[in-house]
């Protein structure tokens, strides 16, 4: 099977923003990420490299955090 091709620097640059913005409601609810890990069942290094833009979450795992946050998904991927 093929590998996927890489990132393109658009898709890099939006995939930080998006960790970016889920640290910002995570710190401004004053969760830890061992908070919302617990709450969503989210391995801690998966979650910390989601939000330092090192990886791209499936949309299942951006509405598991957005649940851990009680939030709206629009509130963790808006810009």
């Amino acid at each position: 099977m093929p590998r996927p091709a890489p990132p393109t620097e658009r898709g890099v640059a939006r995939r930080r923003q998006v960790g970016e913005q889920i640290r910002r409601v995570r710190l401004h609810l004053s969760l830890s990420q061992q908070d919302v890990c617990g709450r969503s069942g989210i391995d801690v290094a998966t979650y910390s490299r989601i939000e330092q833009g090192h990886a791209s979450p499936l949309l299942d795992t951006l509405i598991r955090i957005a649940d851990a946050m009680g939030v709206e998904l629009e509130e963790t991927t808006r810009r």
